[in-house]
């Protein structure tokens, strides 16, 4: 791709274009408000809209600035759809940097039912996915058995880790997957959130909240997104003197140094397997693997190098996740932007059964599971992994902030520590970006059983440890 520095520059003001205008939708559209609707997945509908895939095809080329790819010329669109895979590392590099590593005691008795649940969620959209694929939608339909991953890698991980394994689905001859992946995450987004909302208005009235705050006593600021002059914070701290390094240029330099660190590792794995497993064996597996996930453990390493070596504390978590919702923001405006809706309508009865299926999955697991797994606060705790298994941490801290906005729960800090022992395997970690290959090398039959054996095993960890606690404490 020889793009010039103009087409790329123009490529990114036309993303903060449609963000502003994503915003401004969401602002004055009040349906949008009731159902929490992020500004940036406004925005890239809007530009899916504007592009090939719609106004692309509807109207002919020679009407007025309109290009054979809507309204955007080939070169922003190959521009747009190189950012997801280059972004997600920047969101992955940023999840551990700012924050202190807390001791596995500590996580595990504050969050393992959260963790013990979100696993249960994680395997089991394996399960789903892998079943539906291997024993209906591939016979019936054709589809490829790596389709059976898809539900995971987009639910659970989000368009974040949907848009970045593109490199992989590519390598691996399954080019349709990136598409697929970015549908079902936007499928998901969009019913978790409305799904989401409508759990948390039947709990309320049922009694199955400890904790609650009416979604309808929200004030206009919660609901538009905006926020009043006499309530505004700072976004960041000051860690670093700006007269010689900006603190935002610090901190981006951190999530560079995470991600190098990630790419040594990545290397590292790819040699090792070069002259030990891999010639035996014939199972090459490591140079499948995406970045992000290395990016990810880059980070561990280099905050605690801070906190073990480093005097003063020069990483605010504060700045660290404004950069992470910037990287998401732009990432997911590209992705939908460049969503091939001719690939999901080719494929559109499997695109739905399995989309359906998930979500059945997802909701079945919170009503029935969650109560008998989680020994307190079992709604508050659950419905923010319902709603990061439907596609987007945010919408998890959103409705957990809805169900116990000031905090009077373990829900909140048990969703923080969760994301140590979740993320670095499931959503978007090392079995996530390395289940397409597994799948390739050991076939999906052999993926299945080993996903349906640790979600049994999760299961019973939930139901045996913490659901024996909760009827201990009850009695």
């Amino acid at each position: 791709m020889d793009l010039s520095p103009d087409v790329v520059g123009f490529s990114f003001l036309l993303l903060g274009i449609f963000l502003i205008l994503g915003k401004l939708i969401r602002v004055y559209v009040t349906p949008l408000q009731k159902i929490f609707l992020p500004s940036s997945i406004i925005a890239g509908l809007l530009a899916l809209f504007l592009g090939p895939e719609v106004i692309g095809l509807l109207v002919p080329g020679e009407v007025n600035l309109v290009h054979e790819g809507g309204l955007f010329p080939e070169p922003i669109l190959e521009v747009w759809g190189v950012l997801p895979e280059l972004l997600i590392n920047v969101i992955f590099a940023s999840l551990f940097l700012g924050k202190t590593i807390p001791h596995v005691k500590e996580v595990w008795n504050v969050a393992g039912p959260q963790i013990t649940f979100a696993h249960f969620l994680s395997w089991g959209q394996y399960v789903v996915g892998i079943s539906l694929v291997l024993f209906f939608l591939t016979p019936v339909f054709g589809m490829n058995p790596l389709a059976g991953a898809l539900l995971e890698i987009s639910f659970v991980g989000g368009h974040g880790t949907a848009a970045g394994l593109s490199g992989t689905f590519e390598a691996v001859g399954f080019e349709e997957g990136t598409d697929l992946a970015v549908g079902f995450a936007t499928v998901g987004v969009l019913s978790g959130v409305i799904i989401g909302m409508v759990l948390v208005n039947w709990a309320a009235r049922k009694g199955r909240t400890e904790i609650i705050d009416n979604p309808e006593n929200f004030s206009e600021e919660k609901k538009v997104g905006l926020i009043k002059a006499e309530n505004q914070e700072s976004a960041g701290k000051k860690t670093t003197r700006p007269e010689f390094i900006e603190p935002l240029t610090a901190h981006f330099a951190y999530i560079g140094l995470a991600i190098l660190i990630g790419f040594l590792l990545l290397e590292g794995l790819i040699l090792l397997e070069e002259f030990t497993w891999g010639p035996a064996t014939g199972v090459e597996l490591m140079s499948y693997l995406p970045l992000f996930p290395l990016a990810m453990i880059g980070a561990v390493v280099v905050q605690l190098f801070m906190d073990k070596f480093i005097k003063h504390r020069t990483i605010d978590g504060e700045m660290i996740s404004r950069i992470q919702g910037f990287a998401l923001d732009l990432l997911i405006v590209s992705a939908l932007a460049t969503l091939s809706v001719s690939v999901i309508g080719e494929y559109l009865i499997p695109f739905i059964i399995m989309s359906v299926a998930a979500i059945l999955w997802n909701v079945l697991a919170l009503l029935y599971i969650a109560p008998r797994i989680m020994p307190d606060y079992w709604f508050e705790r659950a419905i923010g992994d319902f709603a990061q298994a439907m596609g987007m941490s945010a919408a998890g801290l959103l409705m957990i902030n809805i169900t116990d906005p000031e905090e009077k729960s373990p829900a909140l800090k048990g969703f923080g520590y969760k994301q140590l022992f979740l993320d670095i395997i499931v959503g978007g970690g090392l079995f996530t970006a390395s289940s397409v290959p597994l799948i390739i090398l050991f076939g999906p039959a052999t993926v299945l059983i080993i996903a349906a054996v640790l979600m049994v095993a999760w299961l019973l960890v939930g139901l045996l440890y913490f659901g024996k606690k909760k009827s201990t404490e009850e009695s």
